[in-house]
């Protein structure tokens, strides 16, 4: 694989990272391939993106004043990449939320995400939210 392409799907990984932080949905969704699908987290059914998108960033802009995502390592292999990733985050009714996971993005010839499986668990956020 050549640098060009590793640094090409990194920067479209930060740029998903970026626009989930503005809570953008128009450029969360530029990201994304126009038949991509998203698991996440893997196990729950599967959405698409382009139809499931700003039901997504709208329930993340209902539940928070603040987020920043921190991704701590990238690993680049052929066209994916494996992100270990911490989320922290401020509720709407002021709680503070750290939860953490692994994505695995698949990147399309035309650099797009064509497949997110996200591996965390959305019990920890809920039981930080609720308590």
């Amino acid at each position: 694989m050549s640098e060009n392409n590793s640094k090409a799907i990194e920067a479209v990984v930060a740029s998903y990272f970026a626009n989930i932080a503005t809570m953008n949905p128009t450029g969360w969704v530029e990201n994304f391939a126009e038949d991509a699908v998203s698991y996440d987290p893997v196990g729950h059914p599967p959405t698409k993106v382009h139809e499931g998108f700003r039901e997504f960033i709208g329930q993340l802009q209902a539940a928070f004043e603040k987020l920043e995502p921190t991704t701590e390592h990238i690993f680049v292999a052929g066209n994916q990449a494996a992100v270990k990733w911490t989320m922290e985050g401020i509720s709407k009714t002021g709680k503070s939320v750290t939860f953490e996971g692994i994505t695995v993005f698949e990147i399309d010839d035309a650099g797009k995400i064509q497949t997110t499986r996200a591996y965390w668990n959305p019990t920890v956020l809920l039981a930080q939210l609720r308590s």
